[in-house]
């Protein structure tokens, strides 16, 4: 205690002032950590609720994505194939629209797939061995949880979050898109009421259909021609790993 004198002459005890190390010391007092196995229990369940909260938000933004894309696939569909006088290049600005969500999604997957690792490491190894322990279940399932929380980062490259969207879900879509094109620069019912469907057997006829502005029709169908085979290609190169998320695993 200090000892300190008023105007009056009396004097007076006062608390001694609190150094930066005490106060540090007390913070540090008033955060310990859990110790009882029955509060590591209470925290890892608050935290696995967190962690699936955010898990089912990013997976709500990625099914966002797609539902958009299979909005746009259809609106344009019935845009394109409706009436004759549409132009064949409503197909190709939607194939250009599902690039645009594909990469949407694939950046939103990424972040996805972080926290659902972090689920399956605790699902796994945790919640698994409580319900049908396994001695030759891993261990080192909270040093890989932590390390991510400590440094989080990205598992997947953008390319493989691309690759699996684009083998699961949009390949689909431009598949149906490459279709409804191809029928559209080939029918004549299509182009133009009344044409004479013979016209269609013609090369130079779908050529000259396929025209696109000052863009000659061979042009757009080369360009068409190789966006296909290049996506054609980027999805069928082997994935990276064939565990969790192999073929017939539950994936996403």
């Amino acid at each position: 205690m200090a000892e300190k004198k008023t105007k009056g002459g009396k004097v007076t005890k006062t608390e001694p002032e609190r150094t930066s190390s005490a106060r540090e010391g007390e913070a540090g007092r008033a955060l310990l950590l859990p110790t009882t196995p029955n509060e590591v229990t209470n925290t890892l369940s608050h935290y696995y609720r967190g962690e699936l909260g955010r898990m089912t938000s990013w997976r709500d933004r990625i099914d966002r994505t797609s539902n958009w894309a299979i909005t746009v696939v259809a609106a344009l569909l019935s845009v394109s194939l409706s009436t004759p006088t549409s132009h064949h290049g409503v197909l190709l600005f939607g194939m250009m629209l599902v690039t645009l969500l594909l990469m949407i999604e694939a950046r939103r997957y990424r972040f996805f797939d972080i926290y659902r690792a972090r689920i399956r490491q605790i699902e796994r190894c945790y919640f698994a061995q409580i319900l049908a322990p396994d001695a030759n279940a891993g261990s080192e399932w909270a040093v890989v949880v932590a390390s991510s929380l400590r440094k989080p980062r990205f598992l997947l490259s953008y390319q493989e979050a691309m690759h699996r969207r684009l083998k699961r879900n949009y390949g689909w879509m431009y598949f149906i898109l490459l279709l409804a094109w191809c029928l559209k620069i080939s029918t004549p019912k299509l182009q133009t009421e009344g044409m004479p469907a013979l016209q269609a057997q013609s090369w130079a006829y779908v050529i000259d259909n396929a025209v696109l502005g000052p863009v000659p029709g061979l042009a757009v169908i080369a360009i068409v021609v190789a966006f296909y085979l290049g996506m054609l290609g980027f999805a069928l190169r082997p994935d990276r790993d064939e565990g969790e998320f192999g073929r017939g695993e539950a994936h996403v």
